[in-house]
């Protein structure tokens, strides 16, 4: 449903203002590889990690690795990582890993949620790699609305396995909570956050976007 609405008013912005559409088949398919990881795999593992027992908080951090990983990745392919950075990083590190060893001991991590955590921290890293390598500049409206049309594809068989459907209503009239969180997902998250994140990806380098989610994140609660 997210990406559904998400689509609908994409296509609504990109209509409105005339906006230009990727060139060429190649770049469709590269924006459709950065949907299934960025918009699919990434809030998939997350999800997917929760629900098998993981706690919110605790699987946001360990998301958290990506600059880390990113910055090895840039710095082994040739890239230039500041030694600034490098140390921003690791107090963003030293931080995750003092959080995250205080759990350990208490149920909420085991092999299965932890793989569907890694499996969204590795989707994450390599949709922003993949996308500063292979996607061109193009219009944010009509790149997005690709990239979410691509996740659709790929989560609705996933989506129509689950036995429990969304209840729009309860006893007591709408489902208010439902609601306001599928509206912040769709309007905060997806039109805001999403946008933003590849607008950065596309003008900066990439080990200097993700490291803007150490400081952004707010504290565990």
């Amino acid at each position: 449903m997210r990406y559904v609405l998400s689509v609908f008013c994409f296509l609504a912005r990109a209509t409105l203002a005339r906006a230009g559409w990727p060139k060429g088949r190649v770049q469709w398919g590269h924006l459709a590889v950065t949907g299934v990881l960025m918009h699919a795999g990434y809030p998939g593992g997350v999800w997917a990690a929760v629900k098998a027992g993981m706690g919110a908080g605790l699987a946001a951090l360990l998301v958290g690795l990506q600059p880390v990983l990113t910055a090895f990745w840039v710095s082994s392919r040739g890239g230039k990582v500041a030694a600034r950075q490098w140390a921003g990083l690791a107090f963003g590190l030293a931080g995750l890993l003092l959080v995250v060893w205080e759990k350990l001991g208490f149920g909420e991590v085991h092999p299965l949620n932890l793989t569907f955590a890694m499996i969204a921290l590795v989707c994450i890293t390599a949709g922003t790699l993949y996308q500063k390598r292979f996607v061109q500049p193009c219009d944010v409206r009509t790149a997005n609305l690709v990239q979410l049309a691509a996740a659709f594809a790929v989560t609705l068989p996933l989506a129509l396995l689950e036995t429990e459907g969304m209840r729009w209503t309860t006893a007591n009239g709408a489902n208010t909570e439902l609601i306001g969180a599928m509206a912040w997902s769709v309007l905060g998250l997806t039109l805001g956050g999403s946008s933003l994140l590849y607008l950065l990806i596309q003008k900066g380098a990439a080990t200097a976007v993700t490291s803007l989610m150490y400081r952004c994140r707010p504290p565990p609660r």
